[in-house]
């Protein structure tokens, strides 16, 4: 009796320890050596070495993962879900693309985690547990290939594969602070990987070396290593660093030192894209989520987003909606209500849409352009945080994602340092099939980047005048919103701001001053016109505005001679030439 007495006291303080264990586990999230990326560990081996004096197969000594949406023979798919898992069977052949990476030497050791149905783009994972991220552990990974950037970002691998139809590569590459490509659509086969939205799909990949990143993309698009083509225009597409939670010179002065320094200024110049496109396909404007929408106001970026949503939504409801039906309860309620099939009538308008896109990209960026926009919305939201659900938060994220999965352009995330201690980057987009053009740049101009990194960071870590810089970059930024907006004191006195925090700017008294000629205070205007040239002399803007103050205060040869110094600045300035003319007759 006594010692059935105490193997029962043994059993409950075996279950009193096990339920502090599990309370523990469930008060802390457990620290997992692999970051929580992998769905399961395998082994592929690539083939052997051919003998000399053969070259080695190009992506020896390499290692790799892939997202749960590939197949490889004898392993369930699950898809993101438990549920997919237990529905369906062992894969009978392997994905094309991971058996051409192990035929060319690189060893394939597991599968990653991605979001639910790769639906989602940002990283979590009900099923799995939302992988952790390296760069940043409180903040969301990114998705919906989150575990292959994870992977990548942690060193446990040298590249990884991902799938990107709204963002799936982009996005976690740019919250994980790794580089992350996404092909031209189409150009490498979606054989053996579980289709998400066919029009939009693509087969994508992470890597934290652009030698790498190169070697990977050179052997999936069967490219030829030739001498490399340099980039000739690299356009900043201004209104989308705009709509950037991070100060947009934050965002581009890197780049932009590095343009610089490798290919002269000239190359540089700006866009306003969403004019650009609404130029080219005004029927942009006329869709929002499948309804027609006669707001002017709407722009064409907004549009083509909600076109690429429409689209997404659809193909994936005509890809697995049985399923889902079969298994609905199973699956994530905000995957399930998003699959009304509103608007599909106007599929078909989307697809001339994405035609229209495509070629209206390749015809800016011909063959030697990059265009350069902001890869996300920010930094990484935090784990659980409101933004995450916020329609408005999502819809301008999948803003910059519509440029490349409607067009079908490739565009690769390029990580610059950090903002607020979370990973920041921009992406390069080059036509549809200049996938090699924009592999070989990105490899030539990545140490470069880097380096000015470093040169920012050390900067603003020792001058509080760079933390001015920014702020009043931002200032005037709001400011030229104002003034956009014909709120002429405001603009006036957010240009004040920036004046006050950096007043070594011509910009900013120029600017000022145009709202100052928008209140009739032409004495102020010139005033700061004058402060303007005083720091930069060739600032036409500046001589075009100061010459119109003069004239309302009636100083007509002092106005006619900024009005000629602005044409030796710029001989084809129009409004300089009839301002000249118009004086001239009236006071010969």
């Amino acid at each position: 009796m006594a010692s059935s007495t105490a193997a029962n006291l043994w059993v409950l303080l075996g279950l009193g320890i096990a339920g502090v264990l599990l309370a523990a586990k469930r008060l802390k999230r457990p620290a997992r050596p692999d970051h929580g990326a992998f769905v399961s560990r395998l082994e592929l081996l690539p083939p052997p070495q051919p003998p000399p004096p053969q070259a080695r197969h190009p992506l020896t000594d390499l290692c790799f993962a892939i997202a749960d949406a590939f197949h490889v023979s004898g392993y369930i798919t699950s898809f993101g879900s438990l549920e997919w898992a237990k529905t369906h069977d062992e894969a009978t052949q392997t994905s094309l693309v991971v058996s051409t990476l192990v035929d060319g030497g690189a060893i394939c050791v597991g599968k990653t985690v991605i979001d639910e149905m790769a639906y989602s783009i940002h990283g979590e994972n009900k099923h799995f547990g939302t992988p952790t991220n390296p760069a940043a552990s409180d903040r969301v990974p990114g998705g919906c290939s989150s575990g292959s950037a994870v992977a990548v970002a942690g060193g446990m691998v040298d590249f990884a594969l991902g799938i990107d139809s709204i963002g799936g590569v982009r996005v976690p590459g740019g919250y994980c602070g790794v580089l992350a490509f996404r092909p031209s659509h189409a150009v490498i086969s979606n054989s053996g990987v579980i289709p998400v939205a066919p029009s939009l799909d693509t087969i994508g990949w992470f890597a934290r070396d652009p030698i790498v990143l190169r070697r990977v993309g050179h052997l999936l698009l069967k490219l030829s290593y030739t001498d490399i083509r340099l980039p000739r225009h690299f356009y900043i597409a201004d209104d989308c660093f705009e709509i950037s939670k991070i100060p947009a010179r934050r965002l581009t002065q890197v780049v932009t030192k590095s343009v610089e320094k490798l290919y002269g200024r000239q190359v540089l110049s700006h866009v306003n894209l969403g004019n650009y496109l609404a130029s080219k396909i005004p029927s942009l404007r006329n869709y929002s989520n499948g309804q027609k929408n006669g707001d002017s106001k709407f722009s064409s970026l907004q549009a083509l987003s909600s076109a690429m949503q429409l689209l997404h939504k659809h193909e994936f409801r005509d890809q697995h909606n049985e399923w889902i039906n079969s298994a609905k309860s199973s699956v994530d309620a905000s995957i399930v209500g998003n699959l009304s099939d509103d608007g599909d009538s106007t599929i078909n308008i989307i697809q001339d849409v994405r035609k229209e896109v495509r070629l209206a990209l390749n015809t800016l960026l011909k063959d030697d352009g990059i265009l350069v926009i902001p890869t996300a919305l920010g930094c990484p939201p935090k784990i659980n945080a409101r933004e995450l659900s916020s329609t408005s938060y999502n819809a301008e994220t999948l803003c910059l994602q519509s440029l490349s999965s409607m067009s079908g352009c490739c565009q690769v995330t390029v990580p610059i340092g950090t903002h607020d201690k979370c990973p920041i980057s921009v992406s390069f987009i080059a036509r549809h099939g200049g996938d090699r053009f924009l592999l070989d740049t990105t490899q030539a101009i990545y140490a470069t980047i880097q380096e000015q990194v470093e040169i920012l960071a050390k900067s603003n870590a020792s001058s509080k005048e760079a933390m001015n810089e920014e702020a009043a970059e931002a200032a005037k930024e709001k400011g030229n919103s104002a003034f956009k907006e014909k709120q002429w004191q405001k603009a006036i006195n957010l240009y004040t701001e920036a004046i006050k925090l950096n007043g070594k700017v011509a910009t900013y008294y120029s600017n000022r001053a145009a709202a100052f000629l928008e209140l009739a205070n032409y004495r102020q205007a010139e005033t700061d016109c004058t402060s303007a040239i005083d720091i930069d002399p060739k600032i036409v803007k500046a001589y075009l505005r100061r010459g119109t103050a003069r004239e309302m205060l009636g100083y007509y040869k002092e106005a006619v001679d900024d009005f000629s110094h602005a044409l030796v600045l710029e001989p084809m300035n129009k409004t300089a030439g009839v301002a000249i003319n118009r004086l001239k007759k009236l006071f010969p």
